[in-house]
């Protein structure tokens, strides 16, 4: 806070005023005489032990707050556990982000948490604006002097604020943008909340570009500088450059809709005669977008890009009868289907797709006489792992070259095999259409950037193939139930990715409908029908 500000404390409220006294006031009204106690210093020379207290906690986070709104900074640090760190963080506060008011009010603890409230005013150059927000902080005890400490990370001072992070306010770095859908719909992150970090993403790479000017904003200034700002308040706003995008707004908030169902899911649509990317959706939807850049065993879904690598090299087709027993043994690995299911010998491949067996595809590997083959179909045919250009930062996927049980467990996408929710809607893309188009979030005119291109396409043959198993998932297989309430000539493929240390699968779910392909993946969501299928469904019925 700027000098000469006092804190008054009413009712469990830190008030700070500009223009006061000063920190001499903030001990006068905690109650503080500047004196000493003999008895009470003797008391506290002997360090404590254990988990805070309740009285130690609320008299902590008391202290801190009333410290922190009253602009002392370093008496604010010094009842942290990371004094050094803390104090030019919370100096910031006023120097950098120019915050000249703040309210603090705290909530009842919870545990060793204590949740408060900040309303500040922020000022700039003439330009003042309210600035609200939630956070809070937790109490430990001092690991040398036994004292309750707050336990310090930036996230103190604010929920967003990442390590090295700097709290800013002053004229944007580059201009504001008006995001577009691909119909000229203006796209924002209230409106799409999991749009933030690409918006950002976006403004940086192409606000220069755009025609618009900057504005006075609060931002945070990550510690990477490859990383975007995250602008948290506008004082007032630069003239915003419009930006065209190939997203598609109704298919955009049926993603944000769906995906706020599970406490962890990502979904993603792409148009497979383009490539354009038409929804991106993320919960949480804030900080890292794992739609784009997680990396994750996709499980059967990657059976798409198995099946048409069987069928391209002649193995199977199909409508050819294949063997599907209730599990496998391969070069000392046993696989087995979910439940240990099994099929009558005379059914198809189709029919293995469409019920998801497992071991249909690992009797296949012998035939191949190349472990590294699936890696290979996955850079030649589906574009997997050739540096994607989309317009954000973005992760293109891993299927490396393994030999023995790993590569054969990369036949049902577990082993080594690693995909995004983008990367598993391109491989549906692909195989819809035959071709592997890179997806983009914004047009390749833009800014001329080289796009990813795979070294040859299906066939039509194996296209078709390929469509007509995914059809017989979506209409009788694993897939019917997610996929009953989508129309058009529609197909899908379910997965189940089992994680190490996790007792429940994620589930994945991938599908099309006429020329828009969708995936989803929820953390530890089971069967791909039963929570990520939903999520696909719901963006294959609101996008074009």
């Amino acid at each position: 806070m700027r000098s000469g500000a006092k804190v008054a404390i009413v009712g469990g409220v830190f008030v700070l005023v500009a223009g006061g006294l000063g920190y001499g006031v903030y001990d006068v009204v905690l109650g503080g005489d500047g004196g000493g106690d003999t008895e009470t210093a003797a008391a506290s020379s002997e360090v404590k032990t254990g988990p805070p207290g309740k009285e130690e906690i609320e008299e902590t986070a008391k202290g801190f707050l009333a410290a922190w709104a009253s602009g002392d900074a370093q008496a604010a640090a010094g009842l942290t556990n990371n004094e050094s760190v803390a104090e030019p963080v919370l100096a910031g506060y006023a120097d950098d982000a120019h915050v000249t008011e703040a309210v603090i009010t705290p909530g009842p603890a919870v545990g060793t948490k204590v949740p408060y409230t900040v309303k500040a005013t922020v000022s700039y150059e003439g330009k003042t604006k309210p600035w609200s927000y939630s956070s809070e902080l937790a109490v430990v005890r001092g690991l040398t002097t036994g004292k309750a400490l707050v336990d310090w990370e930036p996230t103190v001072i604010h929920p967003e604020l990442t390590e090295g992070a700097t709290l800013r306010t002053g004229e944007s770095s580059t201009a504001a943008i008006e995001a577009v859908d691909h119909n000229g719909k203006v796209l924002d992150k209230e409106t799409y909340p999991s749009l933030g970090p690409i918006l950002d993403s976006l403004r940086k790479k192409y606000g220069d570009t755009t025609g618009g000017s900057p504005g006075i904003e609060t931002w945070i200034e990550p510690a990477d500088e490859q990383l975007p700002d995250t602008t948290l308040l506008t004082l007032a706003k630069g003239k915003p450059g419009k930006l065209q995008t190939t997203l598609d707004a109704d298919a955009q908030a049926a993603a944000e809709k769906a995906v706020k169902q599970f406490s962890g899911a990502s979904v993603v649509a792409v148009r497979p005669s383009t490539g354009s990317i038409r929804a991106v959706a993320n919960n949480p939807a804030t900080g890292f977008n794992a739609a784009m850049q997680g990396q994750q065993a996709p499980g059967s879904t990657l059976k798409i890009m198995t099946a048409a690598m069987l069928i391209e090299k002649g193995i199977t087709s199909a409508t050819s009868p294949i063997e599907c027993p209730k599990d496998v043994m391969y070069q000392g690995n046993t696989f087995h289907n979910l439940d240990y299911f099994s099929l009558p010998d005379s059914d198809t491949f189709t029919t293995s797709f469409a019920r998801s067996c497992n071991t249909a595809f690992i009797k296949k590997i012998d035939d191949v006489h190349d472990d590294a083959a699936l890696a290979k179909e996955a850079r030649d045919v589906f574009g997997i792992g050739l540096d994607w250009k989309t317009g954000v930062v973005s992760w293109d996927g891993s299927v490396p070259e393994e030999s023995g049980g790993v590569a054969a467990a990369q036949y049902i996408g577990q082993g080594t095999v690693q995909m995004n929710a983008l990367n598993i809607a391109s491989i549906t893309a692909t195989a819809r259409n035959g071709t592997f188009r890179q997806p983009v979030i914004v047009p390749q005119s833009l800014d001329d950037r080289p796009l990813a291109t795979a070294s040859r396409s299906l066939s039509p043959n194996v296209t078709r193939q390929l469509n007509d198993m995914m059809r017989a998932t979506a209409s009788w297989g694993t897939g019917k139930a997610a996929m009953a309430s989508v129309g058009g000539d529609k197909g899908a493929k379910t997965g189940s990715a089992e994680v190490d240390g996790q007792g429940t699968s994620n589930s994945w779910f991938t599908g099309f409908s006429d020329d828009l392909a969708a995936a989803a993946v929820v953390q530890s969501g089971g069967h791909g029908g039963d929570a990520a299928g939903p999520v696909v469904a719901a963006v294959l019925r609101a996008g074009s």
